[in-house]
């Protein structure tokens, strides 16, 4: 099971894996440890990643990059909007209301949602993490920003679908970095809480999140943001001051040239972190636009100045966090500062005269998040054994369900009814029973009860639930389940149509508690969540909300507990029996992808993957017969000069020019097959001349070997050594026969050899002297490594005298106790007349084992 956790950004991503001895940070194929989030549509492939980046320069207008400020939001979303006017690339309306992308790819202009898109750079993730691990990677955890909406989160999930990935969970970003924060330490209090506020400021958005520590926990007191306040606000900033001052001094308008725009952009990044350390700063960039080279040069005051509309913008979200989690700024241990932007010197002492404290980077400020999600991933994982430590997630939105009344309800029938469900900072996961009082098929909507923070529909799904068969109670019960996941995305999870039948049958104790357990909330899977709630809530149609019931202020209660039941721990009590039918739920998700159209981008996403793959095999293929017409032209000169004529020398010379000239002209755009083909051309002429050098530096080599066995043998043959005594002399001349026939063999061969030039074709192959090495060895081997004859074990004398009527045995020479021999070796008296050999133990030597020609 892969353990790993993915931090995408809007500007670069980082992949993270845990290990038995902890988080590592993954390096791409640039071993670099960040990795740019763009996909880059070429005319026959895809470049993703640090491929991607080094197209975007050349290729703008089809480099797609800030998939993060896209997906998931409508086309006249405001924020969108403003976003799309510093993109290179194309985005038009949809006919769903949501934006599409256009490039052109393999040659003609093809339209992509930023769902696909992202599913592109999740399969970019995935790859640089299964060619670290060397396994597939299917399960991990992603992180998300805590405002991402119910639609948004959806999408994160089609996305990591379509890269072929699993999610365990949906992680909030400063959730992740207070796990990486926490987890680790050994000093949190086991009774007071330890306030720490994380602020995250990254390329694009801020985040604050306040978490109170304790041994073992965490628990997110508050969450909050602002999404368009980020380090390329301060980019762009620069590059609206740098463009009209350029206006104005080299009669240049940069917003006109794609390419240029980037290349300023660029430069007013490095920019902004080359003030971050010093008081000023100059900016040079050569041929920016109508081969013009400008200068710019601004203090960091300047900046500063420039940038206080920016600046002012800071402070409300931290004020937000610590009123929503009920704390004075006296309240907060400490501060933890985290982000790419974070960096600034003029946040820092907002930051720091706010909290009336020195903010503290003890964290990564870019790599915090993707090591929260691979702990995380790992808490979930039952490959890894973490160490205990629970986390309190809390949901920033408040959502609840409305209806509308029944009809003939006289005092408000058919009005839209309204009930909270899931409040502000309500924990996930989390479940929730809400019974309706319906006698038809109905529908409940999901929505958002304040979209102010959210500038989104505040409708976010439909749930039709029915047809259910009309009861005999004028107000049947229906139990409708709500949850709340560990992605923060809510769904109707079953609705249960409750009736009571008149007969009444006996209940035991037992009976009960399964009823009671039914009713109660399923304990969520995750072991660092907090158990899920669930409260059942009453609707009726004729009341209001202020009638619901099991409920206060949309608080949920804690379900953890089976519901306590007064039943006669003897006697079994009397009960009407509770029919329970299941209904059926219809789920219409507002803009959501719909599953065939998810199969189709699957589909999609593997045919791009597959060309892909087919061009970087083709690029392989051309450059390895590049490669060889340069080697072999050097070697030729070089280490083969004796090993070719001069004729042949001359025409495979002539052929891999011809080669050359063919790559960088008719062949500079071939197809895979045509690659191979004409290196197998090459080789024909190539490989012979490769082989007689091959052979002339192995030949010794082998022959040494041979020449070492054959004495080997030869000497134990005629050895006086006694470990070979029990060989016969008859076995011994059929070894030392086979080697004066290896030795003559190799003589005869070795003087032909001499005599051939080295490039003519040999007759002396390595390949046939370690063929008759191993024969000589296969041969001599079972014979010279013969063990010796087994001993037979001497019996050990009775323990007690024989039995007086027993016939006492002869004293002679088959006796057990006879006489030792002439040797003084008693194993060698073996009963006269028997045809079996006496019991031993014999264990087979170390030569047994069969060795090798060299170790002969």
């Amino acid at each position: 099971m892969s353990v790993v956790g993915f931090d995408f950004g809007n500007e670069s991503c980082i992949v993270a894996v845990a290990r038995q001895r902890g988080i590592d940070v993954v390096l791409n194929d640039e071993s670099k440890r960040e990795t740019p989030a763009i996909v880059c549509f070429g005319e026959k492939q895809r470049f993703i990643g640090t491929a991607g980046a080094a197209s975007s320069m050349m290729n703008p207008k089809n480099s797609i990059s800030q998939i993060k400020r896209l997906i998931g939001r409508q086309f006249s979303d405001p924020e969108l909007q403003r976003d799309i006017k510093s993109l290179p690339f194309n985005v038009t309306e949809g006919p769903d209301g949501y934006p599409l992308i256009h490039a052109r790819y393999l040659g003609e202009m093809r339209t992509f949602t930023p769902t696909q898109v992202l599913g592109m750079v999740f399969s970019n993730l995935k790859s640089i993490a299964e060619q670290n691990l060397k396994a597939a990677v299917v399960d991990c955890c992603i992180g998300i920003p805590v405002y991402f909406t119910e639609l948004q989160r959806r999408a994160v999930l089609d996305a990591a679908t379509i890269a072929g990935l699993h999610p365990l969970r949906l992680i909030h970003e400063t959730t992740a970095t207070a796990l990486a924060y926490g987890i680790y330490k050994t000093d949190l209090p086991e009774n007071d809480q330890l306030n720490v506020a994380f602020v995250d400021i990254g390329h694009a958005s801020m985040q604050v999140c306040i978490a109170g520590f304790k041994k073992g926990q965490l628990k997110i007191l508050a969450h909050s943001f602002d999404r368009s306040l980020g380090g390329r606000d301060f980019d762009e900033v620069l590059f609206h001051h740098f463009s009209a001052k350029f206006k104005e001094e080299y009669k240049i308008d940069v917003s006109q040239n794609a390419r240029a725009c980037l290349r300023l952009r660029a430069a007013c990044e490095k920019l902004k972190k080359v003030l971050s350390a010093n008081p000023e700063a100059p900016l040079n960039i050569e041929c920016l636009m109508d081969e013009k080279d400008v200068r710019g040069f601004i203090k960091r005051e300047e900046f500063e100045q420039i940038s206080a509309p920016i600046l002012q913008c800071v402070k409300a979200p931290l004020e937000k966090a610590l009123a929503d989690a009920g704390l004075a700024v006296g309240d907060v241990h400490m501060v933890e500062v985290v982000g790419s932007a974070s960096r600034i010197p003029s946040i820092l002492k907002i930051l720091t005269e706010f909290f009336g404290k020195e903010p503290r980077r003890t964290m990564n400020a870019s790599e915090c998040v993707g090591r929260g999600c691979a702990l995380q991933c790992a808490i979930l994982s039952p490959t890894f054994k973490v160490r205990e430590f629970q986390v309190n997630e809390s949901f920033p939105f408040p959502i609840s369900l409305s209806w509308k009344g029944s009809v003939p309800d006289a005092q408000n029938g058919g009005a839209e009814q309204e009930q909270l469900v899931f409040p502000k900072g309500n924990p996930i996961p989390s479940v929730k029973a809400v019974t309706f009082h319906k006698t038809s098929t109905f529908s409940v909507d999901v929505q958002y009860s304040d979209v102010s923070d959210l500038q989104a529909p505040a409708k976010i799904s439909t749930y039709t639930i029915g047809p259910f068969p009309t009861l005999r109670s004028e107000k049947p019960k229906l139990k409708v389940k709500v949850r709340l996941n560990l992605h923060g995305i809510v769904s109707v999870d079953s609705a249960t149509l409750l009736e009571e039948e008149e007969a009444e049958v006996p209940v035991s104790k037992e009976l009960a508690k399964e009823d009671a357990k039914m009713e109660t909330d399923e304990k969520p899977n995750d072991t660092s969540a907090p158990g899920a709630n669930e409260t059942d809530v009453n609707m009726q149609d004729a009341k209001g909300t202020a009638e619901a019931a099991g409920v206060e202020n949309g608080v949920p209660q804690s379900g953890d507990k089976p519901v306590q039941m007064e039943t006669d721990t003897k006697v079994e009590a009397p009960k009407k029996k509770v029919k329970k039918t299941n209904v059926p739920v219809a789920e219409l998700v507002y803009g959501a992808m719909l599953s065939g159209d998810l199969q189709k981008a699957v589909e999609k996403e593997f045919e791009m993957a597959l060309q892909d793959r087919v061009m970087e095999e083709t690029k392989d293929k051309k450059n390895a017969v590049e490669a060889y017409v340069y080697d072999m032209r050097n070697k030729l000169c070089d280490k083969y000069h004796d090993f070719v004529t001069a004729s042949d020398k001359e025409e495979l010379m002539a052929k891999l020019q011809e080669t050359e000239d063919w790559l960088y002209e008719d062949g500079e755009d071939e197809t895979k097959g045509v690659y191979i083909a004409k290196l197998e051309e090459l080789k024909k002429q190539g490989d012979p001349i490769e082989e007689r050098y091959k052979e002339y530096s192995e030949r010794g080599t082998i022959i040494d070997q041979l020449a070492y066995c054959i004495n080997s043998y030869r000497e134990a043959a005629v050895s006086n050594d006694t470990k070979f005594d029990h060989i016969e002399l008859a076995e011994k001349q059929k070894v030392l026969n086979e080697c004066v026939e290896a030795e003559a063999w190799l003589r005869e061969k070795k003087q032909q050899q001499d005599q051939l030039p080295k490039y003519a074709t040999p007759v002396l192959l390595s390949a046939d002297v370690s063929k008759k090495a191993e024969a000589l060895d296969r041969f001599c081997r079972p014979i010279m490594m013969k063990p010796k004859p087994a001993k037979p074990a001497t019996p050990e004398a009775p323990a007690t005298p024989p039995h007086p009527g027993s016939e006492a045995q002869p004293q002679g020479a088959n006796s057990p106790k006879a006489s030792p021999n002439r040797n003084g070796d008693p194993s060698e008296n073996v009963p006269a007349g028997s045809g079996e050999a006496p019991p031993a133990s014999v264990e087979p030597m170390e030569t047994d084992k069969p060795e090798t020609t060299s170790a002969a």
